[in-house]
């Protein structure tokens, strides 16, 4: 049984703790190939957020988030997609991606920064890394993330 304070409730660091275990062990996990027009695929292993909640939560919380991995966030209509770092900890790269799976364009957010990074154009899907990753990959706007099973 968790540790309760003086009047019954959870001490907060204790909830913050309980929120990112949570959401860290319970969004479905998939292995993604992005194919680049120069050089070999990548793969990388991402949450999925499909539901409104899971993508409103993003990586919110996370102290650390390791090279290879991301949250790929499901929309079901091509929109103007726009994000911002409120309680994200960790540095991130952020790719908004068409309905294709075109790569549009990769930008930086820093954390707890709570600008909206708003892509250009309507787009479908954006992945989330952390931050240099794509560049260190050598993944670029025009290389294309496979959408098998989406």
């Amino acid at each position: 049984m968790p540790f309760r304070g003086k009047r019954g409730s959870l001490p907060a660091l204790w909830i913050l703790f309980l929120l990112g275990a949570c959401q860290a062990g319970s969004l479905e996990q998939r292995e993604l190939t992005i194919e680049r027009a120069e050089g070999a695929p990548v793969r990388l292993r991402a949450e999925i957020a499909r539901t409104p909640d899971e993508q409103q939560r993003g990586l919110m919380y996370r102290k650390s988030l390791d090279k290879g991995r991301g949250m790929l966030f499901l929309f079901d209509r091509d929109q103007i997609l726009s994000f911002w770092m409120k309680n994200t900890l960790i540095p991130l790269s952020i790719a908004y991606i068409k309905s294709d799976g075109t790569l549009l364009e990769i930008r930086d957010m820093s954390p707890l920064d709570q600008t909206p990074v708003r892509s250009s154009r309507g787009v479908r899907y954006a992945l989330e890394v952390p931050q240099g990753w794509f560049e260190e990959a050598g993944i670029r706007a025009g290389d294309r993330l496979l959408l098998d099973g989406f």
